[in-house]
Parts: C-alpha cells; structure tokens; sequence
C-alpha cells in the first residue's frame, strides 16, 4: 500500500505544467531556485512551492554549497511511475490488440 501512495504523490506531483517545465529543466542539469523561476511569470514564493511539492514527491532533492542551494533531479520517482506504467501497458497492450482482432473479425462478416 505504501508504494501505491508514493505513486500517487509522485503522480500529483507530475499533474502540474508548471512542475513538469521544472523537472524538464533539471534534467540539464543542477539549478537554483532564481534560475528555475526564470521562465515563469510567478513569485518565488510560488516556485518555491512548487519546489516542496517535487521534493515531497522525491523528484528533486536540494543541497546546500554556503549560500547557494541547487536543485537536482532524483530519477528513482520518474523510474517507479515508468516501471508502473510499463507494467500496465504489457497487461493492456495484448488485450488492446485481441479486441482490435476480434472488431476486425466482427466488420468482415458483418458489412
């Protein structure tokens, strides 16, 4: 059940426009919350926000060099959303594929 909940964080977590730019953005690479409020026409306060949200959600972690606090992508929460969905897309894909059979059957007898 646990995994389920972490799933479902990481999922409202990535619900977001706004957090998934972000995320698109440290994937280059490390940055501080000035330059990830850069782009967008909201306080730091709100990036800010956004930020916690990601971080609750193990999508990013922060650190701490003196004054400067980078942000960094944490790819495990992107991996078990991954893992979820392949594991539902193998389950999906084949039954997906014999309904399109059986239709295609059903239109040939049926014009």
């Amino acid at each position: 059940m646990v995994a389920a909940d972490h799933l479902s964080t990481t999922l409202s977590a990535l619900a977001d426009p706004t957090r998934r730019a972000i995320l698109h953005r440290l994937a280059e690479g490390e940055a501080t919350v000035n330059e990830l409020a850069e782009p967008f026409a909201i306080s730091l306060p709100a990036v800010s926000r956004h930020l916690k949200v990601l971080e609750h959600a193990g999508l990013i972690s922060r650190g701490r060099t003196a004054q400067w606090r980078p942000c960094r992508l944490e790819p495990k929460a992107l991996e078990e959303v991954a893992d979820w969905v392949e594991h539902h897309r193998k389950v999906w894909e084949p039954r997906l594929d014999r309904l399109d059979e059986h239709l295609s059957t059903m239109r040939k007898g049926h014009p």
